[in-house]
């Protein structure tokens, strides 16, 4: 996940944004000196990811604070449930709840939609991949919520992979030649992974020499065509419009991997409170 320094500096960031120049309502109710507890509860059924950066958000508000945690990352919790225990000052309390809840509910809810992706496709041997269509400066925490939830990470960024999409094909003027510029400009040990639309593209990207080949928004029914014409010479990834309803029946075509943006684009928060007892 992400490195400590940068959680701290990320964290310390979204308290500022939240509190500017000072609270108005709790410093107007509290003198500081109040204590007490506070719950936080699952309103609904969830995967649990990111209770340690739930802990850290109080801790850089207030380093005397306790906290126990009652659910570890990837176990799932249900209605009503306490997920972890916060005591100490309420007003540090009441400072940090905004961005505690903000970050935990979205990696909940993003691990929380991923399992249910992974147990749509359970047994066909295919695996689940995240996008980078994840929100600015939260892409470490969404993507470590995906593989809470039982997902896996697709390339982190720009630097760590190659995908040859339809504007490179059509910059470069054909697959093979965006192929063959890659080729001769990244590591021998960086793979190739190459988007097309039909199989007479996949028939190309295949014979470029493409480690991994991603099929575009394409029909079932021409996935696994395009499944028995690459016949394990290459990794297949499907891609595009990819839903709940017919994941299953895309892993069922025989490709390795299905990526789904909606992960992390489209994954609601997950809905916790704050209680205080």
């Amino acid at each position: 996940m992400i490195s400590d320094i940068r959680l701290r500096e990320l964290i310390r960031a979204s308290l500022d944004e939240d509190m500017g120049s000072g609270d108005l309502t709790t410093s107007s109710i509290l003198t500081g000196v109040e204590t007490g507890i506070a719950h936080a509860v699952s309103k609904g059924d969830i995967i649990v990811a990111g209770i340690d950066v739930f802990r850290e958000v109080f801790h850089t508000m207030d380093s005397s604070l306790e906290f126990e945690a009652y659910f570890c990352d990837s176990q799932p919790a249900g209605r009503g449930e306490i997920l972890a225990c916060i005591s100490g000052s309420l007003k540090t309390i009441l400072l940090a709840e905004r961005v505690a809840l903000n970050l935990f509910q979205r990696m909940c809810g993003v691990a929380t939609m991923t399992r249910r992706y992974v147990e749509e496709v359970k047994g066909t041997g295919t695996r689940i991949l995240d996008t980078r269509k994840t929100t600015p400066n939260l892409r470490s925490l969404e993507k470590y919520a995906v593989k809470t939830g039982g997902g896996f990470n697709h390339r982190f960024g720009l630097y760590d992979g190659v995908i040859i999409k339809d504007n490179h094909i059509t910059a470069a003027g054909s697959i093979s030649n965006a192929v063959r510029k890659v080729i001769g400009n990244i590591p021998p040990t960086v793979k190739i992974e190459v988007e097309v639309k039909n199989l007479q593209e996949a028939e190309e990207a295949l014979t470029s020499g493409a480690d991994i080949i991603m099929l575009d928004n394409m029909g079932t029914g021409e996935m696994k065509k395009a499944v028995s014409l690459i016949n394990g010479r290459a990794l297949v990834e499907a891609s595009g419009n990819v839903t709940l309803s017919n994941v299953r029946k895309i892993a069922e075509t025989g490709v390795d991997f299905i990526s789904v943006g909606a992960l992390t684009h489209s994954a609601p928060a997950a809905d916790i409170s704050l209680v205080f007892k």
